[in-house]
């Protein structure tokens, strides 16, 4: 299947649970514009680790959600996008078929994938699945960040056309992978780090490189959980 948008979402920031989040997002009717920051009338709750120009948008693919449904049959959120927070969500792509660096041109719109998602405990108030962020991880099926080159106008149905792609053997998958594996092997480590990193992505492998060691994911995964037991 050639790559395209299934449809495009946005959303306002909610409650959610003891925290907000911009996670609850719904279609949009017709074109919508994107800029440097991403979609018009998107929003995150937590812009220290949301959005941004290195997390304009999020993509995620359309076909992890049979998945998700396998999983937890009973789950409403699957029946349709926008459950993991996406902004695009593609059919005929994933995060093996997307590169570090790569551009694409979809709509009158030109990306350049910057980062795989890491989920955070948002997910585990979402869906009210404690683990739900460690299983997103573990899986893979995390969804990948896009930086806005040139901005333009996105709606569903418009073709995903690859317009570069300086790295080909470093797929969000890949990259993905060594952060769940704990990777801290120098020489791999030295090839990822040649790559056009995003700074939280470059601090992450410098650091690993450095000490030999993975980092604590607890914070994340757990959020207020991990706080309070010490995490």
């Amino acid at each position: 299947m050639a790559p395209r948008v299934r449809c495009v979402l946005t959303g306002r920031v909610q409650v959610l649970g003891h925290t907000t989040s911009g996670i609850a997002k719904q279609p949009v009717a017709g074109p919508c514009r994107v800029g440097p920051l991403g979609f018009e009338a998107d929003e995150q709750g937590d812009l220290r680790a949301h959005g941004g120009e290195f997390k304009a948008v999020h993509c995620y693919a359309w076909s992890h959600y049979a998945h998700w449904r396998r999983l937890q049959p009973a789950q409403a959120l699957f029946d349709r996008p926008g459950a993991f927070g996406e902004n695009l969500s593609l059919e005929g792509l994933d995060e093996d078929g997307v590169c570090i660096g790569d551009r694409w041109r979809i709509g009158s719109a030109l990306f350049t994938v910057t980062q795989g998602r890491q989920p955070c405990f948002k997910l585990n108030l979402r869906f009210a699945v404690a683990d739900m962020a460690l299983q997103v991880q573990h899986s893979l099926r995390a969804g990948w960040y896009l930086g806005v080159v040139e901005p333009g106008s996105v709606q569903a149905g418009d073709a995903c056309e690859l317009a570069a792609r300086p790295h080909p053997q470093h797929s969000v998958a890949r990259l993905l992978a060594l952060i769940r594996d704990r990777e801290t092997r120098p020489d791999v480590l030295e090839a990822v780090l040649a790559l056009p990193l995003t700074p939280s992505w470059r601090q992450l492998f410098e650091r690993r490189r450095r000490s030999g060691q993975a980092e604590d994911w607890r914070r994340r995964l757990l959020g207020a959980e991990a706080r309070s037991t010490g995490g």
